[in-house]
């Protein structure tokens, strides 16, 4: 697989959450697939997971927003930087929406298997949204 085929691949994660197309989502997964969200402390194994995971950040946003500023490639892993934006006016887990903005840089690390991703360590400073949703 080149890189930009690598790449074309791990980035089906981020736009299929902005478009809030879990079906798309689901399809860009390996059925056993780890989700490992360093930000948020949870790891998670399955696309049902995985998916519901996206899902509730997407409930908490439903505007948001992934924008991919660099991303890299070497074999069958893929390293993107991408750029989360999105306006909380859904339950953040037990908490409220505040109506305010979040803007958070974040990294994944994402492992393909074949053309599906089969392992997503997802970096981001949860403490920077929880400060700009107070």
């Amino acid at each position: 697989m080149t890189e930009r085929e690598a790449i074309r691949i791990a980035s089906e994660n981020v736009e299929a959450w902005s478009a809030g197309n879990w079906e798309r989502l689901k399809a860009a997964v390996a059925p056993d697939v780890t989700y490992d969200e360093i930000g948020g402390q949870r790891k998670l194994q399955g696309a049902e997971a995985f998916v519901n995971a996206y899902q509730g950040w997407k409930a908490a946003g439903p505007d948001g927003q992934g924008t991919i500023t660099n991303a890299f490639a070497q074999g069958n892993s893929v390293l993107i930087e991408v750029t989360w934006t999105a306006t909380n006016t859904g339950p953040m887990g037990s908490n409220p929406p505040t109506g305010k903005k979040w803007n958070v840089r974040g990294a994944q690390v994402v492992i393909l298997e074949g053309n599906k991703i089969k392992e997503l360590r997802q970096y981001f400073d949860m403490n920077t949204i929880v400060q700009q949703l107070k």
